[in-house]
This record gives C-alpha cells, structure tokens and sequence, in this order.
C-alpha cells in the first residue's frame, strides 16, 4: 500500500536586508581570512604610530628670521586623520568608508582686552626697569634702546609720551662726551679685541637708536606743527621740549642738524606759544655757549634759508637771535655778505716755506693715512683750532650780513628795527667795501619812511589803515646804525678816500625834532605797557600801541640821544663839530625840552650839559646877548642845519623850564646855564 507523502511546512523566506547582510559579513570574513595569511603584525604594531605621542613630535622646519630680527619656529602641518587609522579597525571589520574624519576648523584666539590704565601702568613699569638697567651698566643692554624705542609705536597717547620723556632722560645720561663715527658696510674687517668689539658693538646700537628717537621727535613735532592747541600737553609739544634739551646738553653729539631742524621748524610758524619761546631760549643757549663754532653755523644756515624761504614773513625774535652770537666778542676780521677780510697782524703768520723732500709712493700714502687719523680723532675729540673757529665764524658772519641786506632790500616793516640794531651791534665787523652800500640803503630807507608817513597824512582820517611800521623809529635806527658803523670801521681816519657823507643823516634828525617833541610814544618801548585810548571808535589805536612797541627794544627818548651824541660829541673828532651846527641843535633842543615829558626833559638838559663842557666858549653866546653875533632871524624849519641862523636868536626856554613842576628838571636846567657860563643869573 503506497504511504502517503509527507506534508512539507511552507517557511517564510528571508527579507533582503538580512540576506545582504550575510552575504557581505560571508565576504568580509572570506576576505579577512584569505589576507590574514600574509599579514606581519608584529612589525606593524612596531611601526604604527603612537596616538599618545603625536603633541611631543619634532619640528624639522628651521626657523625663520623676521624684520625686527626675532627667530620664530615654524610648525610642521598635522597629517590627516584618514592616514593614521590603525589597522585594528580592520580586524574589527570597519570599513573605511564608515570612519570619519574629524577636520578642525581654525579659530582665532580673541585677545583679552586690557584696561587702557593697567597698560599704561605695565608700561610704566616696564620702562623703568629698562632705563634703570641702561642706566646701571649700558655697554651690557645695548638692545635695550630697541625696547625703548618699541613703546614709541603705541597707540596710547599716554604711552607715547612717557616714552619719549624716559628715552630723554636715558640718552641725556648714556651719551658720552665725544662724537661716535658710524660704521660703514663697505669698510675692510679689522682684527679687534673683545673688548673693543663689544664697545663698537654697543657704541654702534647707540647712534641707531638715538637716531630713531630723533626722527620720532621730528615726526611727532611736524605733525603738531599746524593743530590747534590743547589744554593739555599734547605730543608735539613733549617732542619739542626734548628736542630743546638734547640740543642744550649734548650739542657735540650726532644728528645735531635735525634736532636744530625741529627747532627752525617751529620758529617758521606765525604763532608764538609757550614752544616757540622754548626754541628761542634754545637756540640762545647754543650761541651763547657755543665755543667751536659749528653748531652756531649750522643754526644760522637753516634760519637764514627758512627765512628767504618764508620771504621773511617770520617774527621779529628771529631775527634778534643773531645777537646771541659770541663772535660780537671774539671775532676779530671784517666781513660783509660776498667776503671776509681777516686781520693777520695779532692772528697767526703765514706758514714758513719749508724745503720739499723727496718721498716714495708708500710714504705719501702712510702720510695721508695719519693726516686722516689725526682728523678724526681731533673730531671724536671735539677739539677745534683757533683758526677752524676762525672759519666758522667768518662764515656765519657772512649769512648774517647776507641776511640783514636781504631784509633791507626788501623793506620789511616789521623786521626793520631788529635788523638796525642788529649792524650797530656789528658795526665794528663789516667790511669798508660794504660800508658804501650799507649806507645808500639806509638812505634810501629814510626817502621810503618819510613818503610812507606823508601817504598815510593825506589819506582819508575817516578810516585810516593800521600802521604797520613806525617810521619815526625806523628813521632813527638808520642814523644811530650809520654813526655806528662809522665809530666801529674807524672809517674817520680814511673819510677822504670813502667819500663818506653824513650829512644827510644830520639834516634829517634836525629836521625831526620838533614832531620827535610831540611824539605820545616817545619814552615807550617794546616791554612798556601802553592802554588803548577810550574814546578811539575802532580797535586801530590800540593796535597801533601794540605795533610800535615791536619794533626795538630801545625807547625813542633812547635812539634819539644816542643819535645826538653821534652827532655833537662824536667819539673820534669831538673837537671838530663847527659852532653853526652846535648853536642849531642846542636852540631847537631846548624849545624841544618845553614839550617832551619829564624823563625826556631831564636827558635833554644832561646831553646839553655835557655840550656845554666840551664845546661851551664856542654857544655861549646864546645866552649872553652881549656877546652873540647874527643878523637876521632864527629859522626853527629850516631845510639845513647851517640855514636856520641859529645866533639871532637866545635861550629864553630856560626861564620856563625853572618853573617846571619837577625838581629834577630845574636842577638841570640850573645846572646847564652853570656849565655855559651864565652862573650870575
């Protein structure tokens, strides 16, 4: 009997997810087990790379030197991470397309930002540590002018101007007392001891860094040049102070030309502040202590060219700091503004003819090579020969006088006085040659003062322009500059052969006494204080008070005595004046005296009384009628001095002048008609 078949039980086949699954984990394993065979894993474990050692890896990148001279250490660049998966993820059965790669993404550290107080007090801290160690023992912290000099780059105000005070300070106390010669990149290597490498090394990082400093000080000085002021002190300001004091205390050392740059820089501006008086009392400082004789020069040099540069539109201070000059005692030649002439006669010879003797090659060039070593050790010692001082000062000499004749050319108004004073002071060093010349120009000056006063009389007095020149004033410094020059060049004794006139001079000062007399500025001069009329309808009175007082230091009174003592008791021929000229000046200075003030008064009856002891017998006659002898009438306007007929006239002033209200006037005038022989009165 056929048995039935058995029943199958149907199965519910697999999904297709675990089908690949197996089917890949089958070949992954198969894979595993056919490679496994060939693999050395003890020498991969030997060779892998360490994870926990990958920080303390070597660079092996050589540094690299930046612009300031820091080595910085470069860092090799981290492999991926793709190229350090270890092999146990394949006996893991990973595959690499399941490992991911963490890629860190650069991020720039924020820096903390440090209250602008804390640092300026790290600052603090930090240059003085460095100048106490510069201080201490410089030769061993030359690089500490860097640090210095690094704070100068702040862009704290504060900051900055502490380090340009400390750098001051230092370099005041590190700079020796001779001139450092920098050294050159194409000079030959000498062979050098330690300790003299270590001194040029050190002297050679002191020029660098003091040459820093002073193009910092020019820089922050420029650009304070044309700002408004502060209430505080701004940089420019602490720039310039330094400046000031370098130039003061170490005028020997380097770079002494920019520092005065920094000074005339200032000195070109229109407006005079605390720091143009600083540069001012600087520059004075320098020509005054001044014994070599360059660095006055140098001085001269730049303000003569900044001022033809400024066509002489500078303050009337800078001009008067030629009179600062030591040559006005010590220099002994004659000189104009093309030449100088030196006077042999107390200076030394000419140089004695020696015998010329035959030298070799090798001779002549060791010769040189001395000459040259004496040289520079006569400049790092800064000793100068007479006659080096000699040609220093003949040439600043001549930049003043090329100055002074520029100025007067071009009729500077308010430059006019400080330019007259300046050729009396030198009167006694210009040259004969330049005498002539200086003195049609001084004419000429008086022709051009006197049209612009007639100018300004026939304008309108409804709106009257401001004076901008006092030609009163101006007038008198040309005579007093004129007698000057003749007193100093003792240009009396070859009169003849000049053909020297001062007769014009005289002429005019006759002529200007009387509005001299009535003149309201005439005991004022530049530091007297003058108040502004009240009832003047504009601000032009009180500005025209302040503009006269700028033109001398000298009061009127002052110019006008020196002017007449020039003239009546002239210093080299006091017995040659005729009794014409004599008799006009005393009788037109007498009915001057009813109308000046008391001071004025009191000089005019002093200058009368030292007439009156020289030249007495020859005017006496104009007190005593009895002995007087003239026709005609007495001519106070006359064009000549001569002209005015002075002996048909007498005094009768003094009758006045014994009631004046001061005492000290009739004292004078008791005392003038005593010296002229009228004491029975």
């Amino acid at each position: 009997m056929a048995s039935r078949p058995m029943k199958k039980r149907r199965l519910t086949p697999p999904s297709e997810d675990e089908a690949s699954s197996h089917k890949a984990s089958a070949k992954v394993q198969k894979q595993f087990f056919k490679s496994a065979s060939n693999w050395d894993l003890e020498q991969d474990y030997e060779t892998k790379a360490r994870k926990g050692k990958k920080k303390d890896k070597e660079s092996t990148r050589l540094p690299v030197k930046l612009a300031d001279g820091r080595l910085q250490h470069v860092k090799a660049a981290e492999e991926d991470d793709a190229a350090s998966i270890d092999d146990e993820d394949w006996l893991e059965g990973k595959d690499l397309s399941d490992v991911e790669v963490d890629e860190e993404e650069p991020t720039q550290k924020e820096e903390p930002q440090v209250p602008v107080q804390q640092q300026i007090l790290e600052a603090k801290e930090e240059l003085a540590k460095t100048a106490l160690a510069l201080n201490e023992n410089p030769e061993e912290n030359g690089g500490a002018f860097k640090t210095l000099a690094k704070y100068n780059q702040s862009k704290i105000v504060a900051i900055v101007k502490l380090a340009l005070a400390t750098q001051l300070a230092v370099y005041k106390d590190v700079i020796p007392g001779y001139r450092i010669r920098q050294a050159e990149e194409d000079a030959p290597q000498e062979k050098l001891s330690k300790d003299v490498r270590s001194l040029r090394s050190y002297e050679q990082a002191l020029v660098s860094g003091y040459q820093g400093y002073v193009r910092e000080l020019a820089k922050h000085a420029k650009a304070g040049r044309n700002q408004e002021p502060t209430k505080g002190q701004s940089i420019s300001s602490i720039a310039i102070t330094c400046a000031c004091t370098l130039l003061t205390s170490v005028p020997h050392f380097n770079f002494r030309s920019d520092l005065i740059k920094i000074l005339v820089g200032k000195l070109s501006t229109r407006r005079v502040d605390g720091d143009f008086e600083k540069c001012l009392r600087a520059l004075e400082t320098v020509f005054q202590e001044d014994e070599e004789g360059r660095p006055a020069m140098e001085a001269v040099s730049l303000l003569s060219k900044m001022m033809k540069a400024r066509e002489y539109h500078v303050d009337e201070s800078v001009v008067n700091l030629f009179l600062h000059l030591r040559l006005l005692s010590e220099f002994s030649g004659k000189a104009s503004k093309d030449q100088v002439e030196r006077d042999h006669e107390d200076g030394p010879a000419k140089k004695p003819k020696y015998k010329k003797e035959f030298r070799t090659k090798k001779q002549k060039k060791a010769m040189r090579e001395v000459k040259a070593l004496e040289k520079d050790m006569a400049t790092a010692d800064a000793l100068v020969s007479h006659e080096e001082r000699d040609r220093m000062q003949s040439d600043t000499l001549k930049l003043v006088f090329a100055s002074y004749f520029r100025i007067l050319k071009a009729r500077v108004p308010h430059l006019m006085g400080a330019v007259l004073e300046g050729l009396a002071k030198y009167a006694h060093l210009i040259n004969q040659d330049f005498f002539g010349d200086l003195l049609e120009a001084l004419k000429d000056l008086i022709r051009h003062s006197d049209a612009a006063a007639d100018e300004d009389e026939a304008e309108d007095d409804e709106a009257p322009p401001p004076p901008s020149r006092d030609t009163t004033r101006e007038a008198l410094l040309c005579t007093v500059t004129a007698f000057a020059l003749l007193a100093g060049q003792d240009a009396h004794n070859a009169r003849s052969d000049l053909h020297l006139d001062l007769s014009f001079f005289t002429t005019h000062l006759y002529q200007t006494l009387l509005p001299l007399s009535v003149h309201p500025d005439l005991e004022l001069g530049a530091k007297s204080l003058h108040l502004p009329d009240p009832d003047a309808p504009t601000q032009t009175a009180a500005a025209k008070s302040t503009s006269r007082n700028k033109v001398n230091l000298q009061t009127t009174t002052v110019l006008l005595v020196r002017c007449l003592t020039s003239i009546l008791l002239p210093p080299w021929n006091i017995r040659s004046v005729p009794p014409l000229r004599l008799a006009s000046f005393t009788k037109q200075l007498m009915m001057s005296a009813l109308h000046t003030p008391e001071k004025s008064t009191q000089a005019i009856l002093a200058l009368l009384a030292d007439v009156g002891g020289t030249h007495g017998k020859k005017i006496a006659g104009l007190w005593n009628t009895e002995e007087r002898k003239g026709d005609g009438t007495f001519n106070p306007l006359s064009q000549s001095v001569e002209g005015a007929n002075p002996f048909a006239s007498t005094i009768w002033e003094g009758e006045i002048l014994r009631r004046h209200y001061c005492p000290k006037v009739r004292e004078g005038v008791r005392i003038v008609e005593k010296t002229f022989g009228n004491s029975g009165r």
